[in-house]
């Protein structure tokens, strides 16, 4: 799964980052195989703006399952400081990091110009994945430059993308995290593509493939559905206001003086998420699964009522067959 750290409206960012903490271990007790954080900076409502740092006091928390980022946002970042916290990462907990990159720059001018970086840093984006991969295996332009204790070690690298960045994780043999943002035949051609197009790489020998959504499972289809209310209205909400809102009730939301346009965003964001009762989540998640060719699911669920999200999690995994821990 990936949790966000979204601000809920009885907490602060401070309760957030404790409670993305608190549900690794709850995911990890239900057998789910990876627990990432995520890169947002000056987001109000959302207090992930650390992943590597938040990545380890996850791993320090949970004893089994993977721990990554999705994903560090490379462009805002000088590539051998980044393999410097995911060698560290590594060091501390063989075997269990993922490096999941992405390349989103700042949201606004402002975020830009304090991180450093313009509209433009994306652009280098596959040649920032390079410097940073060569700085595990020692194979980069920088002569006597030595990642500690990066260098000779080996995390798991994935990236995110989304239309020709499918064509970069083909290319460099990555493993590819994907979401139907465009629709879900947009999603199969970069799939198809990505798959026909892979080169074998140290990293990766075969195409794989995560594709990302938000689930919810409950006893009936509307009560699932209210699960995924808070979110996708604080993302709606977000696009105009430049502000992800605290997560609060369904109820309430629902009953706020939304425009036309709000109303009819936040109904097509629903709508491309998976919900219902677990029949139908199973047949929607099926077939999302065999148009995408997956082979994992990245589940990006929050909601506010983190006893029903947790109840949900626990449905999605006794559907996925998981096996549930003491």
């Amino acid at each position: 799964m990936l949790d966000r750290s979204p601000v809920r409206r009885d907490g602060g960012a401070a309760r957030a980052l404790r409670d993305t903490v608190a549900f690794a271990a709850d995911v990890e007790r239900l057998g789910y195989h990876r627990f990432w954080v995520s890169e947002h900076h000056s987001v109000p409502g959302i207090a992930g703006s650390a992943p590597t740092v938040l990545a380890a006091a996850v791993a320090g928390a949970t004893a089994r399952i993977r721990v990554g980022t999705g994903g560090v946002m490379l462009p805002n970042h000088r590539p051998m400081v980044v393999a410097e916290q995911f060698g560290v990462l590594e060091a501390l907990h063989p075997g269990r990091i993922d490096m999941g990159l992405g390349r989103s720059v700042g949201f606004t001018a402002g975020v830009r110009a304090a991180l450093g970086q313009g509209r433009e840093a994306a652009a280098d984006f596959g040649a920032q994945v390079r410097e940073l991969l060569g700085f595990f295996t020692g194979e980069h332009a920088y002569r006597g430059v030595h990642a500690q204790p990066a260098e000779g070690l080996r995390v798991s690298p994935f990236l995110l993308a989304t239309g020709s960045g499918a064509d970069l994780a083909a290319e460099l043999g990555l493993p590819l995290v994907i979401a139907p943002v465009r629709g879900r035949q947009a999603l199969v051609e970069a799939v198809t593509r990505y798959r026909e197009g892979f080169r074998p790489s140290e990293w990766a020998r075969e195409p794989y493939v995560v594709v990302s959504t938000a689930i919810a499972v409950a006893d009936s289809a509307a009560d699932a559905r209210r699960l995924l209310v808070p979110e996708a209205w604080a993302t709606v909400y977000s696009r105009s206001h430049g502000v992800f809102p605290p997560l609060a009730p369904p109820a309430e939301i629902l009953a706020l003086p939304m425009t036309d346009r709000e109303r009819q965003r936040l109904e097509e964001t629903l709508d491309g998420q998976i919900w219902g009762t677990p029949a139908e989540v199973a047949d929607r998640l099926g077939g999302l699964v065999t148009a995408a060719a997956a082979d994992e699911v990245l589940v990006t669920t929050a909601t506010y009522d983190q006893s029903a999200r947790l109840d949900s999690f626990a449905a999605l995994a006794e559907l996925a067959g998981l096996r549930i821990s003491a």
